[in-house]
């Protein structure tokens, strides 16, 4: 069966309410991936993932780091999202998201892809150019902070 592939930050999942965590000087990681339980639902995304599930397979591509994999399960299915196949970032993986996100699409590789949805356009821009039918999601949108912690920290 094919799978849609999606992200969950910025896609299904709220985070605006916790971004004043990353804008501290240090930034405050803890307090940002300890409020990830607490994102209200987007309804466009939450359609969409529901929408294509009916067609396809689901896989969730998520920047978070793997220690968050229960909150983020609990998080899910809390909010009536299809189970999928969760990826997460491995534990010190800082590269750019464009980067993480593309090595997974290739490790899927064996499944045919028939959409990736994220927020972010760099990654966006590096799908489609390694082939795969990626759409963005611009229902929220985007502020410099969560950019620079996706695109140049790597970290969400």
């Amino acid at each position: 069966m094919t799978v849609a592939v999606f992200d969950i930050d910025g896609v299904v999942a709220d985070v605006r309410h916790r971004l004043h965590y990353l804008e501290s000087r240090p930034k405050d990681w803890g307090g940002f991936f300890g409020a990830a339980s607490d994102d209200p639902p987007l309804a466009e995304g939450v359609t969409l993932a529901a929408d294509l599930a009916q067609q396809h397979d689901l896989v969730w591509l998520t920047g978070r780091p793997g220690w968050l994999r229960t909150v983020t399960t609990h998080w899910l299915a809390e909010h009536g999202l299809p189970v999928g196949e969760l990826f997460m970032r491995g534990s010190g993986d800082r590269r750019p998201a464009r980067l993480y996100k593309l090595g997974v699409l290739r490790r899927l590789a064996n499944r045919e892809i028939a959409a990736f949805i994220d927020d972010d356009a760099e990654v966006i821009d590096a799908a489609k150019q390694a082939g795969y039918p990626a759409a963005l999601a611009d229902w929220v949108p985007r502020t410099p902070v969560l950019s620079e912690a996706q695109d140049r920290l790597g970290r969400t």
